[in-house]
């Protein structure tokens, strides 16, 4: 017969082939291997690159610094860009930062003044609340704010300078990048987070106050006074401190993170999100020293 099966022909039954199979051990060694490769990879690529920017972001800071204060003493600094980065700064973060503060003073107010009513000491609602929005709320709020609204705008322009070859040119030529475009930034970004600063301060304990007395029915005269009994000069200079320090931070990382930039417009969205991620967490970070230090300098008028 032809043309046929074979095992038909033969009257044999012609056993077919079974799936392959390996021995356990060998999947177990493959499965090790590839979880050994990523985690490898992982350290690599996250915790190992994290060390990397962080000495890339303080390299760039001494360098800013050296340049600024070099430039301020032979009066080259760039005055004009300093005044347009400013004006941009106060712009793009003027009305987010206040209409944030408002609710900040009043949740403030509200949970301090029950937490007073709880403890039968009522007086004191305008004491904690004013010294949480000085010490703690109107420095994070501006910290935040700056980070979102003006650290991703300064890495949004840095990175687009850098994928068009901008910064390339600018080093052939002989122009420092750090000079003409980082400096500037930076005492802008430090200048206007202390303004901001002291904005937020007065509208949050505003805000803390018209809701104490006109919602919380509270003493308009215990609210100021017992707050005037327990504030210090040191509390504000703390928090415009506080305030130097984040617009410093905000203005090194989005910079670095701008200049660090490669490939296409991709990867300038995501030296954004990072720029406003790593800020965020370092400012975080930055704020619990500051108040840790304060608590164990001054001990008795720490809140």
């Amino acid at each position: 017969m032809t043309g046929g099966d074979d095992s038909i022909a033969t009257g044999r039954t012609v056993p077919r082939p079974g799936p392959v199979t390996f021995p356990t051990d060998v999947r177990t060694d493959s499965a090790t291997a590839e979880i050994a490769e990523w985690s490898a990879g992982y350290v690599r690529r996250h915790p190992g690159q994290s060390f990397i920017t962080v000495g890339e972001q303080i390299k760039l800071g001494i360098e800013a610094f050296r340049h600024l204060f070099t430039d301020l003493v032979r009066g080259r600094f760039p005055l004009e860009a300093f005044i347009r980065e400013s004006v941009f700064m106060a712009n793009t973060a003027l009305l987010p930062t206040f209409f944030v503060a408002i609710p900040i003073g009043v949740t403030l107010a509200i949970q301090f003044s029950l937490l007073a009513g709880q403890v039968g000491a009522t007086s004191l609602a305008g004491a904690a609340s004013g010294l949480a929005v000085i010490r703690q709320g109107a420095p994070l709020v501006t910290a935040l704010m700056m980070a979102a609204a003006v650290g991703s705008a300064i890495c949004a322009d840095l990175g687009s300078r850098t994928i068009r070859e901008e910064i390339d040119a600018m080093r052939v030529m002989g122009v420092s990048p750090v000079r003409r475009l980082v400096v500037p930034r930076l005492a802008a970004a430090m200048l206007v987070g202390t303004a901001l600063t002291g904005i937020v301060t007065f509208v949050g304990f505003l805000a803390g106050y018209l809701f104490n007395v006109y919602v919380q029915d509270g003493a308009p005269g215990s609210f100021v006074a017992t707050f005037a009994s327990f504030a210090t000069v040191g509390d504000m200079v703390l928090t415009l401190v506080k305030a130097l320090v984040f617009g410093m931070i905000v203005a090194i990382v989005a910079c670095q993170k701008g200049l660090a930039t490669s490939g296409g417009p991709a990867a300038v969205a995501n030296s954004v999100n990072s720029t406003v991620v790593g800020s965020i967490m370092l400012l975080m970070l930055v704020n619990v020293l500051f108040t840790q230090m304060y608590v164990m300098v001054f001990p008795r008028a720490s809140f």
